[in-house]
């Protein structure tokens, strides 16, 4: 299903009215989620453990520097294609629509996506849509507040925000309700239903390219370690930051329903997305670094992509529109 943007007013006003048709439609957002299995459970959890698991072995290797610049290359090239897969594809692309692209080039970025073992595209993008319709109150999937009061609310909070939803996750968001272009879309479609498939080629990909470096079993394992388990465990913790410190730490600038925050130091690792204030004051901008000072990598992507006419209908907010939204109170 090709995505038009018919004009720049109706994208960038649709994304506030779909929020607040959800939250008409749903009074007992909690109980709308589509179930899990046991097995689907135990995966989730593999898929949390397992590459902190690998991260703790490549520290130790490390140290006893069995490690060199290829292995180090390879890290850094596989957290580069997955994560602008989850930011550009994933989240600014399927989610949001924050700009349209060939069915190629959609189909490219959410397979890459797929790689960063944060889920199927169906459930990510459900998942997120929801955290949008109910930011930070009842039905949000991972707000870090209303955990208790003291201390201990706020590290149960700010634990439950990073990783713990997964684990006390009954399932994922209703797919009809939040991500009916997803499931009408039959490529991506077979991409949700073929997420087993593509967290083997997420491991087993980087293996070879090890294996054709180093040679041997060893060098197997080590693209296996660096380019997989590695990539995978820093991209979680990365992403998840976003869920857990940009709801908690950081400046506002907006005045927003949420309690989101702008988190600088953050911006690089996660590829712009820590500027998730202003994503949630402008949910459909393609560009999360607003001012020019707020780098924003995966923006800088978006914008390549559509001077080679791989991207169009890119949603941007304008300077005026910016100062029009009232001020976040100090």
């Amino acid at each position: 299903m090709s995505l038009h943007t018919p004009t720049t007013a109706t994208v960038r006003e649709a994304p506030e009215k779909r929020d607040r048709s959800l939250r008409r439609e749903t009074p007992e957002p909690e109980a709308d989620l589509r179930p899990m299995s046991t097995a689907a459970k135990r995966a989730s959890v593999a898929g949390v453990v397992v590459p902190v698991v690998g991260l703790l072995v490549a520290v130790v290797l490390a140290w006893n520097r069995a490690v060199d610049w290829a292995d180090l290359a390879l890290l850094g090239g596989t957290y580069l294609l997955s994560g602008l897969g989850i930011t550009v594809g994933y989240h600014r692309l399927l989610t949001h629509r924050a700009f349209d692209a060939p069915h190629a080039v959609r189909y490219t970025l959410a397979t890459l996506g797929s790689t960063a073992l944060q889920g199927a595209v169906a459930d990510w993008v459900a998942d997120h849509r929801k955290h949008h319709a109910f930011p930070d109150a009842e039905g949000d999937p991972h707000s870090p507040h209303g955990h208790g009061e003291g201390v201990r609310g706020v590290l149960t909070g700010l634990w439950h925000a990073h990783v713990g939803w997964l684990f006390a996750a009954q399932g994922t968001a209703n797919h009809r309700r939040y991500a009916p272009d997803v499931l009408d879309d039959r490529g991506l479609r077979r991409i949700s239903r073929a997420f087993p498939a593509m967290v083997a080629l997420s491991l087993l990909a980087p293996g070879i390219v090890g294996l054709a470096v180093h040679g041997g079993p060893g060098g197997f394992l080590r693209g296996v370690l660096w380019g997989g388990l590695v990539r995978v465990a820093l991209l979680h913790q990365v992403t998840w930051s976003i869920n857990s410190l940009c709801h908690f730490l950081g400046r506002r600038r907006f005045a927003t329903q949420d309690r989101s925050t702008n988190l600088a130091w953050l911006a690089l690792p996660s590829l712009g997305e820590a500027w998730h204030h202003n994503h949630h004051a402008f949910p459909r901008s393609a560009q999360h670094g607003l001012r020019w000072f707020e780098l924003d990598p995966s923006a800088w992507v978006i914008a390549a992509m559509e001077r080679v006419g791989l991207a169009r209908g890119v949603v941007r907010i304008s300077a005026e529109r910016q100062r029009g939204r009232e001020p976040a109170a100090t």
